[in-house]
């Protein structure tokens, strides 16, 4: 009678460590999934970028400097397409924040804002941050829910054992980024 329920005990508890097992595994996924989905944005967003840039060019021709930080940091951002997440929210954040510029030195241009052409690669664009949003955000809970795991008892016993690490999160850098805009009336 002992002996049945020690094998009773052993056969749940296996059974409970490989559902932990394969809820690591579907939450590792996830993480991987969302991380495509990021990677796939920002690569839309990299490949647009020579269209936009080649649209104002001949608006803004004395702008040089803020075609070449666009240029410089767009580069930077896809050798960074490898690395892992902080790396490349650092290199597209520095992007993000060059692509900021253009767009306020486009301001100056009343010809550049009616151009149809020029307006459509900035919808383009927007529509672009915003799925990156979107796939930061699905990441970041992805990541968010394997980190639980991996740090939770009775599962980061089974995470340890076969070798599930954190993920990292894919955070905006710059702190004014984040700050609430001030509105003063």
């Amino acid at each position: 009678m002992l002996l049945g329920g020690l094998i009773v005990v052993a056969v749940i508890v296996i059974g409970y460590a490989i559902y932990i097992y394969n809820s690591l595994v579907r939450t590792r996924q996830m993480v991987r999934e969302g991380w495509s989905g990021i990677d796939v944005q920002l690569k839309r967003r990299t490949d647009l970028i020579p269209n936009l840039l080649a649209a104002v060019k001949g608006y803004m021709a004395h702008e040089k400097g803020v075609f070449e930080d666009v240029t410089e940091l767009r580069s930077k951002a896809q050798a960074a397409a490898n690395a892992d997440p902080e790396t490349r929210a650092k290199a597209e954040g520095a992007l993000g924040g060059a692509l900021m510029r253009l767009f306020a030195v486009m301001e100056n241009y009343p010809d550049l804002k009616a151009s149809t052409n020029v307006m459509d690669f900035q919808n383009q664009l927007s529509q672009i941050e915003d799925q990156i949003q979107l796939a930061r955000r699905y990441y970041n809970g992805a990541a968010r829910n394997l980190n639980i795991m991996v740090e939770s008892f009775p599962s980061n016993l089974v995470a340890g054992q076969f070798g599930f690490g954190k993920a990292q999160f894919f955070e905006i850098e710059n702190a004014a980024d984040r700050a609430v805009p001030k509105v003063e009336f």
